[in-house]
């Protein structure tokens, strides 16, 4: 009989693990989204508002992120666009320099004529994120803007003055 019961107890052990596993694999992640988004070419062309997320696979809020902004997307995709361009792929260069992304994540909000019209940065609650997507849609003027905390891309260098023999004692920058 205790045999049977450790039996049963370690079958039971082993299903919900399985599930638990299984349930950790369902949660949303920034390459399916990516994968699932509009080009930015199609964005930039199809006279749709655009919203552009810079991330990074690395970075915690994206992914923490990442739900609610799956969320929007079934939401309001067949009104604008959701672009999603990794902070990580030289490709990206161009835009990253463009748009001044020192922080991911990072929105940038574009009408239907692709002007920028807003941007964010960093953790947006899903409230902020539903009413920026609203304005934008409804031609309205974005009720959140340039807010937030963000992760840097590159907290960049910034070394302190060195003094050199030939500068007689000057510091040098």
């Amino acid at each position: 009989m205790q045999r049977w019961v450790l039996a049963v107890g370690a079958i039971l052990l082993a299903v919900a693990l399985f599930l638990g596993v299984r349930g950790q694999r369902s949660a949303v992640s920034l390459a399916s989204l990516a994968a699932r988004a509009v080009p930015l070419e199609v964005a930039l062309t199809n006279k749709r508002p655009t919203m552009i997320e810079f991330y990074a696979d690395w970075c915690q809020t994206c992914q923490q992120m990442a739900k609610d902004l799956q969320s929007l997307e079934s939401e309001y995709g067949e009104q604008m666009n959701f672009v999603l361009l990794n902070v990580d792929n030289p490709r990206w260069i161009p835009e990253l320099l463009q748009y001044e992304v020192d922080g991911v994540p990072r929105f940038i909000f574009l009408d239907r004529e692709q002007h920028l019209v807003g941007d964010a940065v960093g953790l947006q609650p899903r409230t902020v994120m539903d009413a920026n997507v609203i304005a934008l849609v409804q031609h309205q003027p974005l009720p959140f803007v340039r807010a937030g905390h963000s992760s840097p891309v590159n907290p960049g260098f910034n070394p302190k003055p060195t003094v050199e023999p030939l500068t007689h004692g000057t510091p040098v920058s």
